[in-house]
């Protein structure tokens, strides 16, 4: 079997990418691995400009991970786009200002950090006040996914290629026709050159692996992780692979796909695990976790159901209606 194309992504602060980078350590083993960085875009400053071009000279692929500053959301949802507009236009003045060269440019679509953040902290009350977005006519939904397409458009003509991070439900939502659980997150169908599941099975507790291979053959991209980094969400605890995961899950993803995007370098450098990777025997069989597979691809037809009735609430309250009819004729 192939090796697969590997794409790490980078998400640190300018102090965390001058301890990453420094020495050329982490940009030779890039280099032997052939492999790809998405860098968080975290900021627009000198540090990270001169780290660009370190791996431009490297001839290392860098793709330009688009993010906000906290305050604004952080990733991009459709509470936030014309921030992102603006970031892009920011981007782009940096980006001539410095003479750097992207591989491509990357869409991160989650929810609004602030918002997850005290949902999480505030409990379920803060969580209820999400959820009840979900089942209103949200106009905003609308403008937002028009405003993403225009900006896809403009990077397009630009000459970027898009790729964009999804989270896999936007998967079952277009199967159902159904994005009520968008409406909830704020998330938006953006369309890309590649789009890229986020199938890290650190976070979907025992049924990870069967997560990431139920989605995995819809995906065009694998996501695979955490190997650790990323942000700090408050009183939630965020789980990290151990090697034998992490090259259960490299494995299986490269079955399905031929690009694998890996969360994160900073984690595998932290724990070691980018050395064995350049000799990493891709040819290792694992076992197929079919048993999680299929208990995953039950819940998932359970979600799209209930998407489906979601977006019918004429047909919920005409089955909750026969159901009522037939318990109590049933009980007499």
């Amino acid at each position: 079997m192939p090796k697969p194309n590997l794409i790490f992504y980078c998400e640190l602060d300018e102090t965390g990418l001058l301890n990453l980078f420094t020495g050329g350590r982490v940009v030779s083993i890039l280099e032997q691995l052939g492999a790809g960085v998405s860098l968080g875009i975290l900021d627009l400053s000198d540090t990270r400009a001169d780290i660009v071009r370190s791996l431009n000279d490297a001839n290392i692929p860098v793709i330009a991970w688009l993010l906000l500053p906290k305050e604004q959301g952080y990733w991009f949802n459709s509470g936030n786009w014309p921030y992102a507009q603006q970031r892009y236009n920011g981007f782009k003045e940096w980006t001539a200002k410095h003479n750097l060269e992207w591989a491509g440019i990357g869409l991160d679509i989650e929810p609004d950090r602030n918002e997850m953040e005290q949902a999480i902290n505030s409990g379920w009350l803060g969580g209820l006040r999400i959820i009840r977005r979900g089942f209103t006519q949200d106009e905003g939904q609308t403008r937002a996914t028009f405003a993403y397409e225009q900006l896809v458009t403009q990077m397009r003509y630009d000459g970027y290629h898009i790729d964009v991070y999804h989270i896999p439900t936007i998967i079952d939502e277009r199967r159902a026709k159904s994005y009520t659980i968008s409406r909830i997150l704020g998330l938006v169908d953006v369309p890309a050159d590649r789009e890229v599941l986020m199938l890290y099975s650190s976070f979907f507790g025992e049924l990870g692996v069967g997560a990431l291979w139920s989605f995995a053959p819809q995906a065009q991209s694998i996501g695979v992780g955490s190997t650790g980094g990323g942000v700090d969400m408050g009183d939630l605890q965020q789980r990290t692979l151990s090697w034998d995961e992490f090259a259960r899950d490299l494995i299986l993803a490269s079955y399905q796909t031929t690009t694998i995007h890996i969360f994160s370098l900073e984690g595998c450098v932290n724990q070691g695990f980018v050395e064995p990777l350049i000799d990493f025997d891709w040819t290792h069989e694992v076992a197929i976790p079919r048993d999680e597979a299929t208990q995953v691809g039950r819940l998932r037809s359970l979600f799209r159901m209930g998407l489906w009735l979601s977006a019918r609430p004429r047909m919920l309250l005409w089955s909750a209606v026969v159901l009522y009819l037939f318990l109590r004729r049933r009980n007499k």
